[in-house]
């Protein structure tokens, strides 16, 4: 069984996180994958603070384990947010889309444990010095807002960079992507892709089946030109916008509402000509629904048996 420094710290028996997806990680799959031996994890997104107190509220009636909240920084509602994450104590909280430093003595003081997940190995190093606990070093194979750099190349620089654990993210939804992250130096890995199709998840079916279904070459990153990339699923929505995207008669304030409200039309309508179809680049290697507990069970069945047949490879001279 594959045991690393992240399961101790944080009390958990499978190195994997669930990620933080904004109208998608709910209570009920966050439970599922705490109970399944995961980290489950919540995502605040732009939700209104009513909803993520009720979320958080409602997993600790599911789950006795530890569980964490998404605090999405670029949220109207950050600041609120993390005052209400600190008075519900949550085990873990992790962050995106920004850096979390003026609410990190907030949550340490909480006895939260703070994970920042950055795409950089500066704003990595700058979350150790606030106080972070891990980092999740996470490439721009993800579905959602990514960075520039791969995760090949960022998880090792990130790992020298830094003295804290380093958890993987981007392009991992197997075990061959589990033990990939363990050999580059990371003690864990973030999953969000696969966990769409978990049974726990409460997305629209249209979602699942655009998972299921999708190559590997259906994702598009759109949103460089104002400054927050994200990859989602090639849609007529995400196609529209990458053309308006490099139209220079379309202002940025018309981009940012064309796509307003877009990935809460995918994720609660299942609108496939209109929603946003938030995926990452691995989404051409899930092809099946399964319950959490499997997913996970897969993940480190299949990455035990990468690690263990690596020494094959190694001849003696």
């Amino acid at each position: 069984m594959i045991k690393t420094p992240i399961c101790e710290l944080i009390g958990i028996q499978y190195p994997v996180f669930q990620g933080g997806m904004a109208w998608i990680s709910d209570a009920v799959l966050a439970a599922a994958v705490s109970n399944a031996g995961g980290l489950g994890i919540i995502a605040a997104g732009n939700a209104p603070p009513d909803y993520v107190a009720e979320q958080v509220r409602k997993a600790k009636t599911l789950t006795d384990k530890p569980f964490g909240v998404n605090v999405m920084l670029m949220s109207p509602y950050a600041e609120t947010i993390a005052e209400l994450v600190a008075r519900e104590t949550v085990s873990v909280v992790t962050t995106g889309a920004g850096n979390p430093s003026k609410y990190m003595k907030l949550w340490t003081d909480a006895g939260i444990k703070v994970i920042p997940v950055v795409a950089s190995t500066g704003l990595a190093k700058l979350a150790q010095r606030s106080g972070a606990a891990a980092i999740v070093a996470e490439g721009g194979e993800s579905g959602g807002h990514i960075g520039e750099i791969t995760t090949m190349a960022l998880v090792p620089q990130v790992c020298d960079a830094v003295d804290i654990p380093v958890i993987a993210a981007g392009g991992i939804g197997d075990g061959r992507g589990v033990a990939a992250a363990i050999m580059l130096g990371a003690v864990g890995v973030q999953v969000g892709t696969r966990f769409l199709v978990a049974h726990e998840c409460g997305v629209h079916q249209n979602y699942k089946d655009k998972i299921i279904a999708a190559k590997d070459i259906d994702t598009i990153a759109t949103g460089k030109r104002l400054g927050h990339p994200v990859r989602s699923l090639k849609t007529p929505f995400s196609r529209e916008f990458f053309a308006k995207e490099y139209d220079s008669g379309v202002p940025n304030e018309d981009l940012e509402a064309f796509g307003a409200g877009a990935l809460k039309l995918a994720a609660a309508d299942g609108d496939l000509k209109n929603g946003c179809f938030l995926a990452g680049q691995i989404s051409g290697l899930v092809k099946k629904e399964q319950s959490a507990q499997t997913i996970l069970e897969e993940l480190m069945h299949e990455a035990e048996t990468v690690l263990n047949g690596a020494s094959s490879w190694i001849k003696q001279p």
